[in-house]
């Protein structure tokens, strides 16, 4: 596709048609990520024959295409623009101002066990009932009034104590270390990358990575059992000889080479404990003995889940999909030793079973994300137990009677 330039008359200027900023500022006026670049991929194509583009038509077409597909209320924000129409600043406990995003908010909801559809819908009512009331600028703790209230008056009271506990968790400093386990092919890259976003949580981590660092610093000669992969691990330790059943093998050689990673794994989550950020830790490697050893790495609340297929056919399929993103020799040499992951897995979901380590059938992406989700806010209520009365009075001052209801948004 040609270059297509963008000129502004007013200014005189030529740059490049981006679709990152289109896609960032429409999710200014109120659509999620994945809405908003696919209308900007859209409005993109729309111009594919064109060579240049003036920013008065660029508007006009965006605009027209949000009108198309989203409705009115988002294309007269974007027409008129979210800064001069109705920007509303929100005042943090520090004393520093942002504006109030109906995207973060939206994200803040669906912490709360909240569907996307139904977030996106509440937060657009919130800043609605901001502009409204002409705030203008608010504190982060009238915010939270209000959202409560919302919760509990259009939704119900334990999507009300969700956020609470969100709340407080965030506002306590505590980092949070996610722990991702499960064989390969169970989809731990994908569920980890979408809960960091969703958390947004920037240090991510795997076992993977960590091994091939330690497979650079230790030659086969000396460890051949790191430099194998999970499942045949056991193929390189004369002691499996003994072993007669094939399960116990697999299980005996994939402990051996954990054990080899989990000093490793312990320093990086140290690091990130003294640096008082949370992080996601995911990989093949994360077992029960791990998690035993991470759980003491200090002042951090640590949440584990193991991931599983419980179809062979579909962990075939998903395995056989890894072609397209690593090298299709990789993803046969997965489907060629399919039954020892088969058998990894048996073991890793039997020990998680025992050790009572969450686990989480990702038949369906958005569906593990939010189980997990629930996962970890269950484990930030014990931690942190918070009470509805504790945190906000019953009545909140200056907050609506009724709502504009979801129907009209």
């Amino acid at each position: 596709m040609a270059k297509l330039l963008v000129i502004d008359s007013k200014e005189g200027t030529k740059v490049p048609f981006l679709r990152g900023i289109l896609t960032r500022s429409l999710q200014d006026v109120g659509l999620d990520f994945d809405e908003a670049y696919d209308l900007a991929s859209d409005v993109r194509e729309s111009l594919s024959g064109q060579a240049r583009v003036t920013t008065a038509e660029l508007r006009k077409r965006v605009a027209a295409r949000l009108r198309e597909v989203h409705g009115d209320y988002l294309a007269n924000r974007y027409e008129s623009g979210v800064e001069s129409m109705d920007q509303v600043m929100v005042r943090s406990e520090e004393g520093q101002s942002t504006p109030f995003s109906e995207e973060i908010q939206r994200k803040t909801l669906e912490l709360c066990g909240i569907s996307p559809e139904d977030a996106r819908n509440l937060s657009r009512l919130l800043g609605r009932h901001l502009v409204t009331r002409n705030r203008r600028e608010i504190d982060s703790s009238y915010l939270g009034r209000l959202t409560f209230r919302v919760l509990l008056r259009e939704v119900d009271r334990k999507a009300a104590q969700r956020y609470l506990v969100w709340r407080d968790f965030y506002r306590s400093g505590v980092p949070l270390l996610l722990l991702i386990g499960g064989a390969p092919g169970t989809g731990k890259s994908t569920i980890a990358t979408a809960l960091a976003s969703q958390l947004d949580i920037f240090r991510t981590q795997s076992t993977d990575m960590l091994r091939e660092i330690m497979r650079m610093l230790m030659p086969e000669r000396l460890l051949p059992v790191l430099h194998r992969s999970s499942f045949d691990a056991w193929r390189v330790l004369p002691s499996n000889a003994l072993l007669a059943d094939q399960e116990d093998k697999v299980a005996s050689g994939y402990r051996s080479q954990t054990q080899l990673l989990t000093l490793s794994c312990e320093a990086v989550v140290q690091r990130a404990v003294r640096e008082r950020v949370s992080m996601v830790l995911e990989g093949v490697h994360i077992d029960p003995t791990m998690v035993k050893h991470l759980r003491g790495s200090g002042d951090v609340i640590v949440v584990p889940v193991m991931l599983a297929i419980l179809k062979q056919d579909m962990l075939r399929k998903r395995i056989r999909g890894r072609g397209g993103k690593a090298p299709q020799r990789r993803a046969q040499r997965y489907l060629q030793n399919f039954d020892a992951i088969w058998q990894l897995q048996s073991y890793l979901l039997s020990e998680a079973d025992r050790e009572k380590i969450p686990i989480v059938a990702n038949d369906d992406k958005d569906a593990t994300v939010a189980e997990i989700l629930q996962i970890i806010g269950d484990r930030l209520a014990t931690k942190l137990a918070p009470t509805l009365k504790e945190v906000f009075p019953a009545r909140v001052p200056d907050t609506p009677d009724k709502l504009e209801r979801r129907g009209n948004s």
